[in-house]
């Protein structure tokens, strides 16, 4: 185990002690809506995450939810070494993880909350704008590596960046398109989502790959109080997404089809868009903790509406009307 994740775990431990001890009388010392708790997530839904908490302190003042947010393994980690209830992956426990709870007297539960979406963004002087699965994997195998081989182009070498080398955003790449092939001598980490952005914005030659939520123009809604953030989810009917004006977002299309599409919420949910993947939270948090009442939230209607505002596909919830640019 990295030492990031040990530091990660450490911290963890000692806010699980404090939240499992209770009070004076052995009582829990949390409630469904109030008490300490702590959540693990996948870097890549940091904004999600960090809405779902807002809205829920601010409809239960008492409760204290403190985030992680960190690559899966680390998230796995967490979870089955009982430094935290509740986590935020991109896929179940495997049989091996489940055993593993189900032996030590742990019971989870795990539900889908969304389908994510990842996105491919270049900088907005980059004249290319639709690719196909087949080049983005020739792209990243490092067999294209001058953007003048997919079509006429000024641009030269291609330099494509992501998060991290454990980002689920990575694995996903690696899975559904490398072969088991290494990344090319193209391909760099820059260490967050946010700096893969700037990568991008600051470089016509890059092409990032990164969490839809990161690049829809409704993470304005950050920019919200939560009194504002309240009243909008309460307002909410049928809304339209755009995304940010600071990257262009490429379109990628399946090798047999000719038409590419973005990653919009009704693209995702009828597949037309390729690069897409769930959205899972998984709890041990007991029946009447702070942990299972703030799985119940992201999990209700309205937890639902906060992670439709984020530009990612709901897992309850129609998806939107989108809006062509």
């Amino acid at each position: 185990m990295k030492r990031t994740h040990k530091i990660l775990l450490g911290a963890l431990a000692s806010i699980f002690i404090l939240t499992a001890c209770g009070n004076r009388k052995g009582e829990p010392s949390d409630t469904t809506t109030s008490g300490l708790t702590t959540i693990v997530c996948d870097a890549s839904f940091e904004n999600i995450i960090n809405q779902e908490i807002e809205v829920f302190e601010y409809n239960y003042p008492k409760a204290n939810i403190i985030p992680y947010y960190t690559n899966e393994r680390a998230c796995i980690d967490s979870l089955l070494e009982f430094k935290t209830r509740t986590i935020v992956v991109t896929h179940e426990l495997n049989k091996q993880d489940q055993e593993y709870l189900k032996a030590n007297n742990r019971n989870y539960r795990c539900q889908r909350i969304a389908v994510d979406a990842i996105a491919l963004i270049t900088n907005p002087a980059n004249d290319i704008d639709v690719l196909s699965k087949a080049e983005v994997a020739q792209i990243l195998k490092g067999e294209v590596t001058d953007w003048g081989q997919i079509e006429p182009s000024k641009l030269g070498k291609i330099q494509v960046v992501f998060e991290d080398n454990g980002a689920s955003t990575v694995q996903y790449m690696r899975d559904s398109l490398m072969e088991g092939k290494p990344f090319g001598e193209n391909v760099f980490a820059q260490g967050t989502s946010q700096k893969v952005f700037e990568a991008v914005q600051n470089n016509k030659n890059a092409i990032g790959i990164i969490g839809v939520s990161w690049i829809s123009a409704d993470m304005s809604t950050r920019e919200m109080t939560k009194e504002e953030r309240i009243a909008a989810l309460d307002q909410q009917t049928t809304t339209k997404t755009s995304f940010s004006e600071g990257v262009k977002v490429l379109k990628i299309r399946y090798d047999n089809d000719p038409l590419g599409h973005q990653p919009y919420q009704a693209y995702i949910n009828d597949g037309s868009y390729p690069f897409y993947r769930s959205v899972y939270m998984i709890s041990s948090g007991a029946n009447g903790s702070l942990s299972h009442g703030f799985f119940s939230f992201v999990t209700s209607v309205i937890g639902q509406k906060i992670i439709q505002q984020t530009g990612i596909m709901p897992a309850a919830i129609q998806p939107r009307i989108v809006e062509l640019i």
